[in-house]
């Protein structure tokens, strides 16, 4: 393959196709993190929180048995081959919760509901993806960088830990891990439908996918490509970037996640019958909307994950920082809704 497609070809269209799954999982499965939340806060249901704890438990133990069969080491990912910063995940987290609360869907969610036909993503989309880029690399970088920025080099995860006192080989200790996230989503309460199942799980599969892959272009290729797997926060501005500015840049795993994702809850909701142009009629939602992708692209970068690159991707290496970020995002998620359910009116 290598022989007639180039390496960040390859990267795109491995993105791009375990990103499709991540699109159809939002469109069939509902697979949503807000929804999750919001169903576990205010809908008295755990289902979609349980669907969300079997992707994490499946991309946990896939990604170490990748490891275990020399396909890919995770001390290679982003969120381990760098510091972190603790600040950085919580304020982060909190933003990013918070402003997935007032746009209701966070970057992946969004770019899965355009998918379907749903114009009011397109504007999260966009403005997610430039506050993200201006975040990373333009005009508000040097406030992030003065107060969040990584500290130190490489950070051991908690599978690294947890060998450490053990005297476990790390795989096993990750697989362990991952093992008991999954039993515990499984018997977290009433028996859940198989389509919950299939869905939970093949989110987590599609994380491992991108991993496997982007090891094997790591290991193989000429280019030194990075080792990633799906986040979607910078990626949308990579996106728009790499739209506008083709002839001159190349693709990524990143651009072709994001067309993945696209692509794939389009054909979910054309298949199932779903697809529905929308707009928004409310100019005070869609300034509410707006604020909210605002927040969600600085919190995200600041964090260095959104829902899903922090929430399952980094938990998939049992990086330190995804269990801190996920539960400030779930923090601001729920801070967000209060608000707009309940307006933080006290109760008589």
């Amino acid at each position: 393959m290598l022989d007639w497609l180039d390496e960040p070809t390859i990267a795109a269209l491995i993105g791009m196709g375990s990103g499709a799954v991540l699109g159809a999982a939002a469109r069939l499965g509902r697979f949503c993190t807000l929804g999750a939340i919001e169903d576990a806060l205010y809908g008295g249901s755990l289902t979609r929180l349980r669907m969300w704890g079997i992707a994490i438990g499946v991309a946990v133990i896939a990604a170490f048995g990748l490891m275990s069969a020399g396909l890919f080491d995770p001390m290679d990912s982003f969120y381990l081959a760098q510091g972190w910063s603790l600040p950085g995940a919580i304020l982060g987290g909190l933003v990013f919760g918070y402003g997935m609360a007032l746009a209701g869907n966070c970057g992946y969610g969004a770019l899965a509901r355009l998918g379907g036909g749903d114009m009011r993503s397109f504007v999260i989309v966009l403005v997610m993806g430039l506050v993200a880029y201006a975040t990373l690399s333009g005009p508000l970088s040097g406030l992030r960088v003065a107060l969040f920025a990584p500290h130190g080099g490489p950070t051991p995860g908690i599978g690294h830990l947890i060998a450490l006192a053990t005297g476990l080989p790390l795989w096993a200790c990750g697989m362990l891990v991952g093992s008991a996230i999954l039993v515990l989503s499984l018997r977290g309460g009433a028996a859940l439908g198989r389509g919950t199942l299939i869905c939970g799980a093949s989110v987590g599969l599609a994380v491992a996918m991108g991993w496997a892959g982007t090891a094997w272009l790591f290991t193989t290729g000429f280019d030194a490509l990075p080792v990633a797997s799906h986040s979607f926060s910078a990626p949308l501005g990579e996106t728009m970037l790499y739209t506008m500015t083709s002839s001159g840049a190349a693709l990524s795993f990143g651009v072709g996640s994001v067309v993945g994702v696209l692509t794939g809850a389009l054909q979910a909701a054309s298949g199932r019958g779903i697809f529905r142009w929308e707009a928004c009629e409310d100019p005070r939602e869609l300034k509410r909307q707006i604020l909210g992708a605002g927040l969600m692209g600085w919190g995200a970068v600041t964090a260095a994950g959104c829902s899903i690159g922090q929430g399952i991707t980094a938990f998939s290496v049992l990086a330190i920082s995804a269990p801190v970020t996920l539960a400030a995002i779930a923090l601001g998620a729920a801070i967000g809704l209060r608000q707009l359910i309940d307006g933080f009116a006290m109760a008589e």
